[in-house]
């Protein structure tokens, strides 16, 4: 299966890769913990853009609850944290960052193409932001900024699913590309901002974001630390499963 988080650095471009297709590319801990510091570490490779793609049917399917079981709420918090710490990082990097979403896309999955500049999707790309349902407000305010605040409430509160021309309309997605044109349109991204140095790229970012990072921290954590967030996981998971047996959607 290889790494399941591969980084290459070339022409001016860190593109790291989500490399768990047999999990959806679900964010498992290591996984979050080797995206936060490629990252991080990209202004120092030289990067002038930085690109966030993933491996088989699905982009990222979300927070990988594999092993819930196994769990704490005290585990899952801090799970959580070091996620919305990812976020954060991609949204407030010093250089531009793009992502391309494929298949389903789907809380903390979504989350992490909404935290990125540029922000493209395949044909049949699905998103949702169903993190509400069991009581996380992970990566509300940058959906927001993306969609505005009254399409915001409606994705988070319903955790419904829409396509890919839907999040176009909304502005979730900047444009639907084919697969045979992603690497063409990384390539015109990276030599567009190749023009700034490393400075001024990092004031742009700056002075176009504002920062909310402490206090988005703290409202994850407070939407986490509420008692039964396990039982309020397994709950909802329920809930879909019988939807899903049901006929309905999740």
């Amino acid at each position: 299966m290889g790494e399941p988080v591969v980084i290459a650095d070339a022409d001016g471009v860190r593109r790291i890769t989500l490399n768990r297709p047999e999990r959806g590319n679900a964010l498992a801990p290591g996984v979050v913990d080797a995206v936060l510091a490629a990252v991080e570490g990209a202004p120092g490779a030289g990067s002038d853009l930085l690109v966030l793609t993933g491996v088989g049917k699905h982009f990222c399917t979300g927070f990988d609850l594999s092993d819930l079981d196994t769990l704490s709420d005290g585990d899952l918090l801090l799970r959580l944290v070091r996620i919305e710490m990812l976020l954060q990082a991609v949204h407030h990097a010093p250089i531009p960052t793009l992502a391309v979403a494929h298949g389903s896309t789907l809380g903390a999955g979504a989350d992490l193409m909404a935290a990125c500049q540029i922000r493209l999707a395949t044909p049949g790309t699905r998103f949702a932001f169903p993190g509400a349902g069991f009581g996380i407000t992970l990566g509300t305010r940058r959906l927001a900024l993306r969609v505005g605040p009254d399409a915001a409430r409606d994705l988070v509160g319903t955790g419904r699913r829409i396509e890919a021309e839907e999040a176009c309309a909304l502005g979730l997605v900047g444009d639907i590309v084919s697969e045979d044109a992603v690497d063409r349109r990384i390539m015109e991204a990276a030599r567009a901002y190749a023009r700034l140095d490393a400075v001024t790229s990092a004031r742009v970012q700056i002075l176009t974001l504002p920062d909310t990072r402490e206090a988005d921290l703290a409202n994850l954590v407070a939407s986490a630390a509420r008692p039964g967030l396990k039982n309020r996981i397994e709950a909802y998971g329920q809930s879909v499963a019988a939807a899903r047996r049901a006929g309905g959607s999740s």
